[in-house]
């Protein structure tokens, strides 16, 4: 049997009897159970139910509970644990947890494990660094006991305790070596953590724990698992959402070398065979016929003009997201009120490593064996004992790394067809969905119109300010119910990115949903609403500005007077950029956005061919300061990525449906941005040592839409209220 289903239980007395080490089981509430789960035995290192376990050659396992997708998670969060631990970093192994939320579930989402949202280390970072305190508290306890000695007199050095009075030293391995567990954890308070000023491992820049794998090419994504057994899957999958077979002809599918079965499900057939080419080319040669699903007939274009019209009816009524004082009043009693309409299309993830997952079902058709990149481990539990009509403990998750998430690995809806193949077959499949059956059943980030209004007084300043948003409901589609009716209807990963902190005294936001009921495929997208609220929103204020003659950054320091780190970012942004030298046949453009507590800007460098529309991107400065900072070179990497990944949504990412069926099938019509196209990034990350780590894995995507039309404005003297700035879109500006 593989290594990767080899597991054994074992009692807590029985692996510290059988183990060269000291394991911390450790929880916020204390000790956990006597028993672990399950028990992989591996390299002489066993990971139980624990945080940290610590061996005796002085090597200290350390297990990170958030799902990696090169975002470095993996790093910073041990980063915690081993501040607090007073570790020796060069002696740490990090481990991805076993899927246990009681254990290593994120308090940032009520205990759940789950990965999204850039809550990764601000929800965890309390929780870790008592973690990281309860086991230094142990070492010292254990230390104390050995030496008679009061545990006040000892003090640590990187995996070291030391007795000053006496001048003796023991390491963490020799304690490990003698230890005993105490019956309840020691408490850990704020006033036990170490100071900011006296870190050594926090807010430095560690080596990254997967680059070494990631470079040799021995990291484990979902693509490599591979199980004793194992046969491939392809899937036909319904073209239009909701679609369910009618009829299939398999017999020339049967004929190709390799396949053992073709089996059909409602929405899908599964193509089972000994090899990826098989099943691809089985696939192809079924003829299936749809019973056409909801979205048939479904056009996005003259979808979007609907919702444009909706946007501009102030009489067809919204759903109120946001109200600061009386925004109609205060309209009525401007001295002038500005108006402008914004667009922007689906957009698909287009995660590098198309969906994939691993699935044994037990002989019983209970239980299951599961191999997945995901990023929400429960929901995917919880969805595959549906499937299995199963209960969510049944169901053995075992985490991989992934190629790319940016939500769409939250949603699990690739995981029902490995099961229900593995529990027909008998047999662990492997489902691999081609890079177009990835785009085709794409989980998208909603499309949007908008309809802004604001206010100014006789002085020009912003009083009144109202934003209307048309668009499908993510929660209306991916569920459950419940939590929208518990929301009245307001769709917070829509609406993202809607509210601000803008100094204007009154605001009205509200939503207007599309397509109620019958949503297209939808999920959490980077940044989720962020993405387009913040571009149209930056974009308006720009316009704003501008009418008025006054410079853009200078404007938005008017609308942050009282907020000063926002204040430190936009001026070190404008420093980075030498934003009030004029150039020469380029153009720049500012945005500024407070995602999540985060308060960033930045500065983008363009030119223009009027010829053919096309935009070149010359440099992009931005700034950011998300409080405490784990990693600093991680910080930077992560904002580099949000703008890289930000410039290709707003310049490129579009789809469209007709028929009911996406249009796009793969990268070359669904484009993304190239690495030759890729501006020169320059990020400066500002820390704040003394305040709570806050949110950084979306916190720049948001700033480019406003940034490129801001640009664009400034190369043309035209404004550019539709995402994605393509060529053609250009050029009919300015033939406009």
């Amino acid at each position: 049997m593989n290594s990767f289903i080899k597991d054994a239980e074992v009692s807590r007395r029985g692996f510290l009897a059988g183990s060269t080490g000291l394991v911390f089981s450790i929880t916020v509430g204390g000790w956990l159970s006597a028993k672990s789960e399950t028990v992989l035995a591996q390299s002489g290192r066993a990971p139980i139910t624990a945080w940290v376990k610590i061996g005796t050659d002085n090597s200290i396992l350390i297990y990170a509970p958030a799902a990696e997708m090169g975002q470095g998670v993996n790093t910073s969060l041990p980063q915690i644990i081993a501040e607090e631990l007073d570790a020796d970093w060069s002696k740490v192994v990090v481990e991805q947890s076993p899927h246990d939320s009681k254990s290593y579930g994120n308090p940032g989402f009520g205990g759940g494990m789950t990965t999204v949202a850039s809550k990764s280390v601000n929800g965890y970072h309390d929780k870790l660094r008592i973690a990281g305190g309860q086991a230094r508290r142990v070492l010292l306890d254990a230390a104390a006991a050995k030496w008679g000695v009061p545990v006040s007199e000892l003090t640590t050095q990187p995996s070291m305790v030391v007795h000053a009075k006496s001048n003796r030293k023991m390491s963490y391995g020799e304690i490990a070596s003698f230890a005993k567990m105490p019956d309840a954890l020691p408490d850990i308070t704020p006033a036990d953590f170490k100071k900011p000023a006296n870190y050594r491992i926090v807010g430095k820049s560690v080596t990254r724990v997967d680059m070494k794998d990631k470079a040799s090419g021995r990291y484990q994504y979902g693509m490599d698992v591979q199980v004793d057994g194992m046969l491939y899957a392809a899937v036909a999958r319904t073209p239009i959402e909701g679609g369910t077979v009618e009829s299939v002809k398999d017999e020339a599918a049967k004929k190709v070398p390799g396949i053992v079965g073709v089996i059909a499900l409602k929405d899908a057939v599964g193509v089972i065979g000994s090899s990826v080419e098989a099943t691809k080319k089985a696939k192809e040669l079924l003829e299936i016929k749809w019973a056409p699903g909801k979205l048939a007939g479904f056009d996005s274009g003259k979808s979007m003009a609907e919702y444009q019209k909706r946007s501009t009816d102030l009489n067809d009524k919204g759903l109120v997201y946001n109200q600061i004082g009386d925004a109609p009043a205060a309209m009525k009693g401007a001295a002038k009120v500005y108006k402008a309409d914004f667009t922007s299309d689906y957009a698909y993830h287009a995660q590098m490593e198309p969906m994939n997952v691993t699935a044994k079902v037990d002989d019983d058709g209970m239980g299951a064996d599961v191999w997945v990149g995901t990023q929400a481990p429960d929901l995917l539990a919880a969805v595959a004992a549906g499937v299995l009509q199963s209960a969510p403990p049944k169901i053995r998750i075992h985490q991989v790394g992934m190629g790319g998430g940016f939500g769409r690995r939250i949603y699990p809806d690739h995981v029902a067809y490995a099961l229900l193949l593995s529990k027909a077959s008998k047999k662990p499949i492997k489902v691999i969905w081609s890079r177009e059956d990835d785009v085709a059943a794409g989980k998208l980030r909603p499309m949007t119109a908008h309809h802004l209004e604001a206010g100014v007084d006789a002085n020009g300043k912003i009083v009144a300010w109202h934003h209307r948003l048309v668009g499908e409901s993510v929660i209306g589609f991916t569920g459950p119910a419940q939590r929208l009716a518990a929301a009245k209807g307001l769709d917070d990963l829509t609406m993202e990115g809607s509210k601000f902190d803008y100094e204007i005294p009154n605001q009205f936001v509200e939503f207007v949903r599309a397509r109620e009921g019958n949503e297209v495929a939808l999920a959490a997208w980077r940044a989720i609403g962020s993405g387009y609220n913040k571009f149209v929103i930056e974009a308006f204020l720009d316009e704003i500005a501008h009418d008025q003659k006054k410079d853009p950054i200078a404007f938005h320091m008017a609308l942050l007077e009282k907020d000063a780190r926002a204040r430190k970012v936009i001026e070190t942004v404008a420093k980075m950029s030498n934003w009030s030298t004029k150039r020469k046949d380029t153009y720049l453009g500012f945005a500024f956005n407070h995602v999540w507590s985060t308060p960033a800007a930045a500065v983008l460098e363009i030119s223009l061919n009027k010829s053919n529309g096309d935009i070149k991107l010359h440099k992009m400065w931005a700034a950011v300061n998300p409080g405490l900072v784990i990693s600093p070179d991680g910080t930077k990497a992560q904002m580099e990525s949000n703008l890289v990944f930000g410039l290709s949504q707003a310049l490129k990412e579009r789809i469209t449906y007709t028929g009911g069926a996406i249009d796009q099938s793969n990268f070359h019509d669904y484009e993304l941005i190239r690495m030759a196209d890729v501006p020169e990034i320059f990020v400066e990350v500002i820390t704040s040592p003394n305040e709570k780590p806050t949110a950084m894995g979306e916190v720049g995507l948001p700033l480019v839409g406003g940034c490129v039309a801001n640009a664009l404005f400034q190369a043309t003297g035209k404004r550019m209220r539709a995402m994605p700035f393509t060529p053609e879109r250009v050029m009919a500006t300015l033939k406009a």
